[in-house]
C-alpha cells in the first residue's frame, strides 16, 4: 500500500491492545496512532486523530462496539474521511457482531486469529473491502433467526431489483468478488460495479455486507444455502 494506514485500537483489555499494537507495529505501512478502552472515547479520538481504520472490541462495559459503530456512521458526514470499522470478537457466533455489522461495521475478526490473518484483514478492510466470509455471515443470520431476532422484512422483494441485479446479489451472498462475478456472469468488472451500486441504492444500504444481510433477512437467500 502506498500510504501509511492510521489505526485506532479500542478494547477494554490493555493486554489485547498492547498485543495488537505490537503485531501491527512490525509492518511499515501500519501505524497505531491511538488507543481507547471504551466506546465512549471513540468519537472524540476519531475527530482528533483522523484514523483510516478503527479496530474495536464488540463487547465493552460502558459503550459497546455496536453503539460506537452506530455513532461513527451517524456522524461520518462531519469528518474529512470516515474511517473503516473492523470489529474484534472472542466468539465466532455472536449477536453483538451481527448487530455491529448491521450498524455499519465493515468486517469482523476473531481475537484468536493468527498474526498473518490479522494483517491481511486490516489491509483488506482499508482497501474498501467488506470482510465477512459468507459462511460466517450465514451462521450469524441463522443463529439470530433461531432466537427470533430477525425481522423478516422483504426488503429485497420490494426493492425492484432487475433480474440481472438479483443474480449479482446472489453471487455477492456466495462470497464472490467483483472479478469472479464478472467471469461467472460474462460481464465487465465495471458493469458489475455499476450493478452493485444500483443494488445498494435500491436496498437503502451502505455496503456489500449490509446488502447480503438484507438478502438473508428477506428470505431471498436462505442462511443454510451454499
Amino acid at each position: 500500500m502506498g500510504e501509511t494506514l492510521r489505526i485506532l485500537l479500542v478494547d477494554d483489555e490493555p493486554l489485547i491492545r498492547s498485543g495488537l499494537a505490537a503485531i501491527l507495529s512490525l509492518e511499515k505501512d501500519l501505524d497505531v496512532v491511538g488507543e481507547a478502552d471504551d466506546g465512549r472515547e471513540v468519537w472524540s479520538q476519531v475527530r482528533r486523530l483522523q484514523p483510516n481504520l478503527v479496530m474495536m472490541d464488540v463487547r465493552m462495559p460502558q459503550m459497546n462496539g455496536i453503539e460506537a459503530t452506530a455513532q461513527l456512521v451517524a456522524n461520518s458526514g462531519l469528518l474529512p474521511h470516515a474511517p473503516r470499522i473492523l470489529i474484534l470478537t472472542t466468539f465466532e457466533s455472536d449477536d453483538y457482531v451481527y448487530d455491529a455489522l448491521k450498524a455499519g461495521a465493515h468486517g469482523f475478526l476473531l481475537k484468536r486469529s493468527q498474526p498473518e490473518e490479522l494483517i491481511q484483514t486490516v489491509r483488506a478492510v482499508a482497501r474498501g473491502e467488506s470482510i465477512v466470509f459468507p459462511s460466517k455471515l450465514r451462521q450469524l443470520v441463522a443463529d439470530r433467526q433461531r432466537h427470533g431476532g430477525v425481522a423478516g422484512n422483504d426488503v429485497v422483494g420490494s426493492a425492484g431489483l432487475s433480474a440481472r441485479e438479483n443474480e449479482v446479489l446472489q453471487n455477492l451472498a456466495r462470497g464472490y468478488n467483483n472479478q469472479e462475478i464478472a467471469e461467472r456472469m460474462f460481464l465487465g468488472v465495471e458493469t458489475v460495479k455499476s450493478h452493485i451500486a444500483s443494488i445498494l441504492t435500491k436496498l437503502g444500504v451502505r455496503d456489500r455486507t449490509q446488502a447480503v444481510i438484507a438478502a438473508y433477512e428477506s428470505g431471498f437467500i436462505l442462511p443454510g444455502a451454499r
